[in-house]
């Protein structure tokens, strides 16, 4: 239980990254487009570098039934590394590691936690953001790494929609 009072129940199996493909999915469709993504990037960061073209990209090696769509279970094999042309640990999710970690020190702080909650329409209190982070394996003046976001990411949503 959060310190909030609200329980966090892990999934039946660890590698279930939902949340963060409900967060890259701006329009909800269940599945992300090359819009998705500039939105995403655009909102978190105002831009990412190599635009269309990093975009373009990032949708060759994830849509791998070349329908213009990454569906979840494309975007789960490209996030734990399981895509035949990723080696293990790149992906998705280091990229949005990445894009969260402002300042670049590689650990989510508790303010860069908070605002990407907020952007992403994800009530969040200072508990909350707080629990994640000792979840995560962080402490509160250090925050988490990319390894204790999946961590994070692979509960139950505690933010319901």
């Amino acid at each position: 239980m959060c310190p909030s009072g609200r329980i966090l129940t892990t999934h039946a199996a660890a590698s279930d990254f939902r949340p963060a493909f409900e967060v890259l999915d701006a329009d909800r469709d269940g599945k992300i487009s090359r819009d998705d993504l500039r939105a995403f990037y655009a909102g978190v960061h105002g831009g990412v570098g190599g635009g269309d073209e990093l975009i373009g990209a990032m949708m060759t090696v994830a849509d791998t039934n070349k329908d213009g769509f990454v569906e979840y279970e494309e975007f789960e094999r490209v996030v734990t590394g399981n895509a035949e042309t990723l080696p293990v640990g790149s992906g998705a999710m280091a990229d949005v590691f990445r894009v969260m970690d402002k300042d670049g020190d590689g650990k989510l702080s508790h303010r860069d936690l908070k605002a990407y909650m907020s952007w992403a329409g994800f009530p969040a209190t200072d508990e909350d953001i707080n629990a994640m982070i000792l979840f995560g394996g962080g402490d509160k003046s250090g925050g988490v790494t990319l390894d204790g976001l999946l961590r994070i990411l692979a509960l139950d949503s505690a933010y319901p929609n």
